[in-house]
């Protein structure tokens, strides 16, 4: 899934010969190249030589540049400085402005070895994540007690979390390099939770070639004012009030989100493509054979114990997948914007994208917490994430928001997510560069953001 995201990715970025700014801004590439004619003294300190290549054709060349790290600049040039670094005139960051980087600026920054996928370490985390699955249901089943079915959803929740996660990353390609293996795994841990992988794998394609982008966006996009104003106050109220959000995944499958049409089984939907058709089917095969499966075991076990054995952990890996999904592109504590037209890019799209930290949780559900870099760069393996993301952060800059530290359990996301329902509704039908927006009239508001 990755060969479309990086067209610029094959060029080699021009080494930063230039000190982390005074400022505490990111440094910029368009600063370190932008060189002027002057006389220098002797005893100035120098940037070394640097190399540029040129990835479409054959030549390499070698400037030797010579200029002092720092330059007294003119007023225009301490505009543009402010202008490529998200500075506003007051000094202020302004995260809508265009980065000083480039893509490919910030995958050379990031090891070789984090793009290495290794797929028997790949599947060590399904042997794992299904051991603990069944661990837990025979557990659970033996002590049949009422003080261990509220702890048993809960964890077991959490895994059929955690086993979409490595489907998730069969649906990249991140899981190993072999197209046949990604795809019999992707369909076996994605159909044992009632995800239609196929279905599920080309619309998240489409998020992540939207990511930021107020229309094309597939998940969780924010609603336009036209269209928030036209729904029902029933879904408007819906969609706003937990717990129910937290709840709409399956209903996203079927018919997708206020605006959009489709379905996730039916081959014909507007989500795919023709040569998809058989894909689409393949899928949703197995997703009727899953519940088939679940069919039978409620006539030789009873329904009651079938709901309490995968009826409500499925419930709570729902509740994880809407919870994790939204606060990784809602509820930042500066509101973060949302483009369309010819301000929107990947890169600045993929910018506004959310980490997070869960505590105890990160390591269950594969480090997705780290989504920045995933986003960016979704063929990097979960493991590799983490070192990933660090090895980014210099060329982020002020672009990165480094997440709040958790506890445990992740229970301070509660409190981001309540907030985030109350004031993120939708953006204005106009502009290329929009901001969330609040209903003051949704939850006896008193003012509109």
């Amino acid at each position: 899934m990755g060969s479309w995201v990086l067209p610029e990715c094959g060029l080699r970025p021009l080494p930063r010969i230039y000190p982390r700014p005074s400022t505490g801004l990111p440094p910029t590439t368009a600063n370190a190249i932008k060189i002027r004619p002057f006389a220098v003294p002797k005893t100035h300190i120098f940037g070394p030589s640097f190399k540029v290549s040129n990835w479409y054709g054959y030549r390499n060349w070698r400037l030797n540049v010579s200029a002092p790290l720092r330059v007294a600049g003119t007023g225009e040039d301490e505009k543009e400085r402010k202008r490529i670094n998200g500075l506003e005139d007051d000094g202020e960051f302004n995260p809508g402005a265009p980065p000083p980087f480039r893509l490919a600026d910030i995958r050379a920054a990031i090891p070789k070895h984090c793009w290495v996928k290794d797929p028997w370490r790949s599947m060590s985390y399904v042997v794992r994540d299904v051991a603990v699955v069944f661990g837990l249901a025979a557990a659970a089943a033996y002590l049949n007690n009422w003080l261990v079915w509220p702890l048993y959803w809960f964890a077991q929740g959490t895994m059929f979390w955690a086993l979409f996660v490595l489907g998730h990353d069969c649906g990249h390609g991140s899981f190993s390099n072999n197209p046949t293996l990604n795809s019999v795994m992707g369909h076996l841990l994605h159909s044992s939770i009632l995800v239609p992988y196929h279905g599920w794998r080309i619309s998240h394609r489409t998020h992540h070639q939207n990511h930021g982008h107020v229309e094309n966006d597939e998940s969780w996009h924010p609603l336009s004012e036209k269209i928030y104003k036209s729904v029902d106050n029933v879904t408007r109220l819906l969609r706003f009030t937990l717990p129910f959000p937290l709840l709409a995944y399956p209903v996203y499958l079927w018919g997708r989100s206020p605006g959009k049409k489709g379905s996730h089984f039916h081959p014909d939907s507007d989500l795919f493509v023709p040569n998809e058709r058989k894909d689409i089917i393949t899928s949703t095969a197995c997703w009727v054979g899953m519940v088939a499966l679940l069919g039978y075991f409620s006539f030789a076990m009873g329904p009651v114990q079938l709901l309490k054995l995968y009826g409500i952990p499925y419930w709570i890996f729902v509740t994880w997948l809407d919870l994790v999904t939204y606060l990784h592109h809602h509820g930042h504590e500066d509101k973060l914007p949302w483009y369309r037209g010819k301000e929107w890019s990947y890169l600045r799209g993929g910018l506004t994208t959310l980490d997070r930290d869960y505590g105890w949780i990160n390591n269950i559900h594969h480090d997705i917490g780290t989504h920045v870099i995933h986003h960016l760069f979704p063929q990097i393996p979960h493991y590799h994430l983490i070192e990933a993301t660090e090895a980014a952060k210099p060329v982020l800059g002020k672009y990165y928001r480094e997440p709040k530290k958790s506890g445990p359990l992740p229970l301070h996301l509660l409190g981001v997510l309540i907030r985030s329902m109350k004031r993120d509704h939708y953006v204005s039908d106009e502009g290329d560069v929009v901001y969330y927006q609040t209903d003051p009239q949704l939850h006896g508001s008193k003012k509109s953001d």
